[in-house]
């Protein structure tokens, strides 16, 4: 009981670090098509690591923030947040979800299918769909999945992960 407590409260330290860093340190990298989403990583690591019916309530508060601060349509971000993050926390029962590389492979896989569904339900044209979905969101779901691999390494004993490959 108390394990189960400490474990929480840990994840919600490292959850609100992540936001942290996404308004404080994001605007401040590159650009922002290809800086980490550190709101995407703080989501994905709470969908791995809760029921379909928490993540995709989280994915839905997520989307909502998402949709406030970006020019998409209204609600497609919080479809697309909500859809990843229900199949991300169905996925690792189906996945070994306490290995390191696996949980990168959800963050990045899930941030392509986010932008994916994103640009899909906001009506965005052939040749930018092509072009986001080939150029800029690889490289910001590898920079997201790279930060979740540091996430993961520097408090892997709070998530319980595993370091072998």
């Amino acid at each position: 009981m108390i394990h189960a407590r400490a474990s929480r409260l840990q994840l919600a330290g490292v959850l609100l670090l992540l936001v942290v860093l996404h308004f404080y340190v994001r605007p401040r990298l590159w650009g922002p098509r290809v800086s980490p989403d550190f709101l995407f990583v703080g989501l994905m690591l709470y969908a791995m690591r809760s029921g379909p019916g928490a993540a995709a309530l989280a994915g839905f508060l997520v989307g909502l923030a998402a949709d406030a601060l970006t020019p998409a349509r209204f609600g497609a971000g919080a479809l697309a947040h909500t859809v990843v993050a229900y199949l991300a926390s169905w996925g690792r029962a189906v996945f070994f979800a306490d290995n390191l590389l696996v949980n990168a492979a959800f963050v990045a896989v899930g941030l392509w299918i986010r932008d994916l569904l994103v640009l899909a339900v906001s009506g965005t044209g052939d040749r930018p769909l092509l072009a986001e979905l080939a150029v800029y969101s690889p490289l910001q779901a590898l920079t997201s999945a790279l930060f979740a691999l540091l996430v993961l390494v520097v408090f892997r004993e709070w998530f319980s992960i595993r370091l072998d490959a």
